[in-house]
């Protein structure tokens, strides 16, 4: 048996704002939160039980520290219900904003960053 992709762990600023933001951007919902220091995640009736064919939770823990070298994870999104480009806008209104990252001006994708100042790009 192999092992299951069950939860992405993200040190940030501001747990609850980055949570919201996120909640917002995959339509998941808050179920853990440890006095804003820690808050998880996760697809809608999955709690913290983690059935099997759940997706992956997403946990972020306040740090002290800033970002001190470039990310070398991000988390990809693509719209289930939309055009892309009606996407971007909304998730340009939630509090996302355009970075360039070195792709150029000829890519399928666009490059943003969440809230959580510059430090994790999706």
């Amino acid at each position: 048996m192999a092992s299951r992709f069950t939860e992405l762990a993200v040190d940030c600023v501001d747990p609850r704002a980055l949570a919201r933001f996120w909640c917002e951007v995959l339509g998941y919902e808050v179920y853990e939160d440890e006095g804003g220091e820690y808050v998880s995640i996760g697809a809608p009736g999955t709690g913290a039980r983690r059935p099997g064919d759940a997706p992956p939770s997403l946990a972020f823990a306040r740090v002290p520290e800033g970002k001190a070298v470039k990310n070398r994870l991000h988390i990809d999104v693509n719209p289930s219900d939309r055009e892309q480009a009606a996407e971007v806008e909304r998730l340009l209104a939630l509090g996302a904003r355009h970075v360039d990252v070195g792709q150029g001006d000829e890519v399928s994708w666009v490059t943003l960053a969440d809230p959580d100042t510059s430090d994790y790009q999706f």
